[in-house]
């Protein structure tokens, strides 16, 4: 691949030469940098923050608004809408930059924060959360292209660590700073006091975008069939989000009629999962088709095991919520570590192992997490596992956008970008799914009321969800092997 240079006109002739992009000695926070590096790792920052806190403010929100039973679908609509949100931003941002794509997601992730927080009825909350999820859709892409474009090749991992470093501290804050709001001011507030916090970022960040990332790079012989392939993708794009609903839904009610929509739902994410990934995705093709599932593999197993880790211990081993919680407060910071550590120049050459160790890591902490359903075994066995874990991640998550972006040509970095994304967030939905639904079939309890109402979990059913995402880890170990072309 091409590296990404910060001027579209000067692609070529700055890849050719290494001192165009700056000096040896410049870091992401020397002065040509500066500006544009703490202003798109602060909108990463804001995005953390709400999504760690909105867990917590959003059983209140269902409650008050007596839309429990529409409580999955606040999720749901989140993820559908941001799929299709990841597709057109990738189109955008390789037609016209992704300055457009950037703004306009900031934009509609507001306005979505605004209008959950202000809804009078749980139907509005949901549309609220639709609309912040295609933006997030958009934020995330664009902001991926921003990194190809305006970094020297040598900066992009540490940009990159930059952004899983961004998570270290609302996970640790933000469910506490949104319980205190929520008890205290009220749930709305949570939603509706970041769209205030986004304008300091995107004054220090609009500006070097504009100068150092905007505009087409290149431009495609024929116009007419660039046209057709971009709205065949925006057609997949909404059938991956419409089958990845119907999914969820059918998952979440284990009745016979929902095979109806589990089967209309497979029907339309099929197709569209295979016409918006690299060709030879499903198969481990070398190269970029493997990054881009090694990425939806990591992502999927180990956030589908952790959202069981607090419902364990708290059913199984007795402890309060909050010791629950905290026991993955410190996967924050060592996975913030694992990213620092794959961003050093000296580890370059021995990428693909770090990423191999990392998804072994991994796929040891999943398989670690249910010993803790035998007595004798601490209960803080699941921290130190998750702690190694989380590290493996942050060795394995950044590294993915660095070689994403490494084998990425100009022109495509949006829409392969957008792959990366899709393979993620589409990974999650399915094996949470598919967790969820072995969870429940073996006496699981509801999930949604996980503090109250579960206490009655078999310990089964959580061997059934953490024992085949370690299955699927080590398939994510071999995936590794197969990240470089011959």
């Amino acid at each position: 691949m091409t590296a990404l240079e910060p001027r579209d006109t000067d692609v070529a002739a700055q890849n050719s030469d290494p001192t165009s992009a700056g000096r040896a000695d410049e870091g992401v926070l020397s002065r040509a940098y500066r500006a544009l590096s703490i202003g798109i790792v602060s909108v990463v920052l804001l995005i953390a923050f709400e999504a760690t806190a909105v867990g917590t403010a959003m059983p209140v929100a269902a409650r008050e608004l007596d839309g429990v039973s529409l409580y999955a679908f606040a999720f749901s609509g989140y993820f559908t809408t941001s799929l299709f949100g990841m597709v057109l931003s990738g189109q955008w941002s390789d037609r016209r930059g992704p300055l457009g794509a950037l703004t306009g997601g900031i934009s509609a992730f507001a306005a979505g924060l605004l209008l959950s927080g202000t809804a009078g009825a749980m139907w509005l909350f949901i549309l609220g959360r639709a609309v912040q999820g295609f933006g997030g859709g958009l934020v995330i892409v664009a902001l991926y292209v921003v990194v190809g474009r305006a970094y020297p090749e040598r900066l992009r991992p540490a940009i990159m660590a930059a952004f899983a470093a961004s998570w270290v501290v609302p996970s640790i804050v933000g469910p506490l700073a949104a319980g205190a709001v929520t008890e205290h001011v009220g749930w709305r507030w949570v939603f509706i006091g970041i769209p205030v916090l986004v304008v300091f970022p995107l004054a220090l960040a609009l500006p070097q975008i504009r100068s150092r990332a905007s505009g087409p790079v290149g431009e495609k012989a024929d116009s007419e069939v660039r046209g057709s392939s971009d709205r065949r993708r925006i057609r997949l794009a909404l059938g991956i989000s419409l089958g990845a609903g119907l999914l969820q839904y059918a998952a979440q009610d284990l009745r016979w009629i929902s095979l109806v929509p589990g089967v209309a739902g497979a029907a339309l994410l099929v197709p569209a999962a295979l016409g918006l990934l690299p060709r030879g995705t499903y198969r481990a093709a070398r190269g970029l088709p493997s990054v881009v599932l090694l990425r939806g593999l990591a992502a999927g197993s180990f956030i589908a095991a952790e959202s069981f880790v607090p419902l364990m211990l708290v059913t199984q081993r007795g402890l309060s919520p909050t010791l629950a919680g905290f026991s993955l407060a410190a996967g924050g910071g060592t996975w913030a570590l694992g990213s620092w550590v794959q961003s050093r120049p000296r580890v370059e050459p021995y990428r693909q192992r770090l990423i191999t160790l990392g998804m072994v890591l991994v796929a040891v902490a999943i398989a670690t997490a249910p010993s803790v359903l035998i007595d004798w075994v601490p209960a803080w066995t699941v921290a130190v596992a998750w702690g190694f874990g989380c590290f493996g991640m942050g060795l394995v998550i950044s590294s993915t956008s660095v070689l994403l972006l490494h084998l990425s040509a100009p022109e495509e970095a949006g829409t392969n970008s957008a792959a990366l994304q899709i393979s993620d967030g589409l990974s999650n939905v399915l094996l949470l799914s598919a967790g969820g639904a072995a969870f429940a079939a073996l006496g699981g309890g509801t999930v949604t009321h996980a503090a109250t109402e579960a206490s009655g979990s078999h310990p089964t059913a959580f061997a059934a969800v953490f024992l085949p995402m370690a299955a699927v880890a080590l398939v994510g170990a071999w995936v590794t092997t197969r990240l470089r072309e011959r």
